[in-house]
């Protein structure tokens, strides 16, 4: 375990600084002017030393969803999405399913460690209707978080802003 510890402490180490990032919010009604959670996102990446690339709000519609996610993978200027909203499990929520579709490795740890902390530090059994979910298209991380504020909040804190270089880095370091 203490040479996994360190293998971890390097890689961080070797991580990228900064990591230009978009941020996602699904939503059928917010604004920018209403969508706290997007701003939430915005500000702790900062906070972090990330920069925001962009910042879009889309429809819970599957093929928008999904569109919008390929081609940020295919911007250059773009190396991680983030989205919030649309990750439940009524009919009209299809994050989850847009966003699995596109990726083509998943990082299934992510969504397991979100429902992890849910359970343990705010909604309890509840935690078991997100569909948190995130992982790699093409060179470009994805990371997919229910909309809530208190949602975006631990997943930004506890697991994306922590990790995000440390991701960045494994997906570089295949590129030579």
């Amino acid at each position: 375990m203490h040479n996994e510890t360190r293998s971890v402490e390097e890689h961080r180490k070797e991580a990228p600084s900064t990591v230009r990032c978009l941020v996602v919010t699904v939503s059928d009604t917010r604004t920018p002017d209403t969508d706290t959670s997007g701003q939430l996102m915005r500000s702790l990446l900062e906070e972090g030393g990330y920069e925001v690339v962009g910042y879009r709000i889309v429809k819970d519609e599957y093929e928008p969803i999904r569109e919008l996610v390929r081609q940020a993978a295919e911007d250059v200027n773009v190396e991680a999405v983030l989205l919030n909203g649309g990750t439940g499990i009524a009919m009209r929520d299809t994050t989850y399913e847009a966003v699995r579709d596109t990726l083509d490795k998943e990082m299934p740890g992510f969504g397991e460690i979100f429902r992890y902390l849910s359970y343990a530090e705010d909604i309890g059994p509840a935690a078991i209707l997100s569909r948190a979910v995130a992982g790699v298209c093409g060179n470009t991380a994805v990371f997919s978080m229910p909309g809530s504020s208190g949602a975006v909040r631990l997943a930004m804190t506890r697991i994306v802003v922590p990790e995000l270089g440390h991701v960045m880095r494994e997906i570089y370091k295949d590129r030579k």
